[in-house]
């Protein structure tokens, strides 16, 4: 069994076509056949069922694709490490999430380079879940993301916890209020922007007690997510905003969900529903929009830096010394950390 066979046998697999697989491998169909053939008689098991088209796999077959898949991507995963350790580039490509652009991140970045005139630095909007692969395929070198990520290949620390604040049109009725408290707001639209979900293991279940409005989403027209209905089971909430509302056994009246951040706040402007937002959004579209804070201390956005376990990034010492100086000037209580290198 050669790493050959086994990426004929993945092209084949996913392709579900020998001549398919044929043109993305860049081999003739007569050797791609034949490197499966071999890679068969080397097992002793059938792993694709030749006679269906499209090509099915075997129930031996599928078993080995999912066991086989995990162990190329280490491989691939492990090459590129090994070719950054050799030859590590002098720029820093740093990942972020779009709501992190409107905090302390273009500040952070001005002292980085004020204080290290020579680096070049790469900017990359990218969501917290595709930072994973994007650090182990080399294509960043750190990331700002929201959430907390299990993954054995990467390491994290939290910066530090960022206040929610609730976004109302300014013809709504509490507008003005600066106080808000969720049960306030549970009668609202409540708009759901975001594509990462938390974990499982990071969630809360319903309890008997919990609000629930589900009877009057028929409603909401537009996509839903029905918080009522998941408050009412007992499923774990894994939506971020709806999160928060179920720590207090609340569920929104009625909920849309939306692709990103700036459309929700498109139609918070168009008076079609609220949203909760980091703070450090509040200065977007203020002409239609106001910003006012929520009491509950806990109701947070974390922001977290990551990097690969096995290897930092040279520059990244640099980084996180910009992003302390940064939080200093502003009065920003922190935890200091650093990244351990394993390399």
């Amino acid at each position: 069994m050669d790493l050959k066979q086994l990426n004929a046998f993945i092209a084949v697999a996913d392709l579900r076509s020998f001549s398919a697989a044929a043109t993305k491998t860049g081999l003739s169909q007569p050797s791609l056949s034949r490197l499966l053939k071999q890679l068969e008689t080397d097992i002793g098991v059938v792993l694709i069922d030749r006679y269906h088209r499209p090509l099915h796999l075997t129930e031996a077959g599928s078993f080995f694709y999912d066991k086989i898949s995990t162990i190329l991507t280490e491989i691939e995963t492990v090459t590129s490490m090994t070719q950054r350790l050799s030859a590590p580039s002098t720029a820093l490509n740093i990942g972020f999430v779009p709501s992190v652009l409107y905090g302390l991140l273009p500040e952070i970045i001005a002292k980085l380079k004020q204080s290290n005139p020579d680096i070049e630095v790469n900017l990359k909007d990218i969501s917290s879940y595709q930072q994973m692969e994007a650090l182990k395929s080399g294509d960043i070198d750190v990331g700002f993301g929201r959430f907390a990520h299990q993954d054995p290949w990467i390491q994290q620390i939290l910066l530090r916890h960022e206040r929610y604040v609730v976004a109302l049109p300014k013809s709504h009725p509490l507008a003005y209020v600066e106080e808000q408290r969720l049960i306030d707001l549970a009668n609202n639209r409540l708009i759901l922007y975001h594509q990462t979900h938390l974990p499982i293991a990071a969630t809360v279940t319903p309890s008997a007690h919990a609000r629930s409005y589900s009877d009057n989403t028929q409603l909401d027209k537009p996509i839903r997510a029905d918080a009522g209905e998941q408050l009412a089971s007992n499923k774990p909430i894994t939506e971020p905003l709806l999160h928060l509302f179920a720590q207090y056994g609340i569920s929104p009246y009625m909920t849309t969900t939306v692709s990103d951040l700036q459309v929700a706040l498109g139609l918070v402007a168009a008076g079609e529903g609220i949203t909760l937002v980091p703070a450090s959004l509040k200065t977007v579209r203020t002409e239609q929009i106001s910003y006012q804070r929520l009491v509950h201390e806990n109701v947070t956005s974390p922001i977290y830096l990551h990097t690969l376990k096995d290897f930092v990034h040279p520059s990244i010492s640099n980084l996180l010394s910009a992003i302390y100086q940064v939080y200093e000037q502003r009065g920003i209580t922190y935890r200091p950390q650093k990244f351990v290198s394993q390399a």
